[in-house]
This record gives C-alpha cells, structure tokens and sequence, in this order.
C-alpha cells in the first residue's frame, strides 16, 4: 500500500489484497479494548494477569482480545515457565499510533463527532 503523490490517497499497490489488508490492520484496531491491550504493550511486555488488573476487564475477556491480536500479527508470547509474556511484535506499530495521535490532535478529534463511527459524544468541537 502506498501514498498515492497524485492526490494523497490510500492506493493499493496493484491489487485489490492489499486494501485488504489494511482494512483487516484497522479493524483490529477499532475495538477499545484491543487498543488499549495494545497502548498497554506499548511500554513494555505484560502477562494476561498484569492486563486484568490494568485495564480491569474480566480475564476472559482480555485473553480473547489478546488472541485476535496475536492471530492478526501484532503480537507475540514469550513463554517462561507457566507464564507468558505479550510484546508487540512490529515498532511500526507504535509510529502507526503515533501518526493516529497527531492526526486526532490535528482535527480537533473531529472523528468522534462522526456520524458513522464517533462515540456521540460532544467534545465540544464545532464545524
């Protein structure tokens, strides 16, 4: 996938897999909570139990979200003993939500105004 110079747009790089692709990245992304498992790993590596009792959620609950990130690539378990720790597996990632942050920063968090996908919210951003 690449920057298109033309006009700035996401162009798939000569197929249709790798718009794919990047839908599939996203919407890993798009739920709360596995963007906060992700923000979590982002300082460092921690086990399901450090998660729980970060993000205080049920333990079920992280270790299934902790799967789909792990299914989808983006992290990895090491284990030790009958523990294992979580990492992410890409820096890009951290630079990914780097870019979102100031992207969010930039637009006066405009998108959680939107109609489709903000949280309905008012952030006491105007038009």
């Amino acid at each position: 996938m690449a920057i298109n110079s033309v006009d700035g747009c996401l162009a798939a790089a000569g197929t249709e897999s790798s718009l794919d692709a990047a839908v599939a990245l996203f919407h890993s992304l798009s739920d709360g909570t596995r963007l906060a498992i992700v923000r979590s790993l982002a300082g460092g590596e921690a086990r399901v139990a450090d998660l729980v009792g970060e993000l205080g959620l049920a333990q079920s609950t992280v270790s299934a979200h902790v799967a789909c990130l792990r299914d989808c690539g983006l992290v990895q378990g090491r284990p030790q003993g009958r523990q294992v720790f979580y990492s992410l597996t890409r820096p890009e990632l951290l630079d990914l939500l780097a870019s979102a942050e100031t992207l969010l920063a930039a637009t006066g968090n405009a998108v959680a105004l939107c109609s489709n996908y903000g949280t309905g919210t008012d952030t006491g951003v105007t038009a």
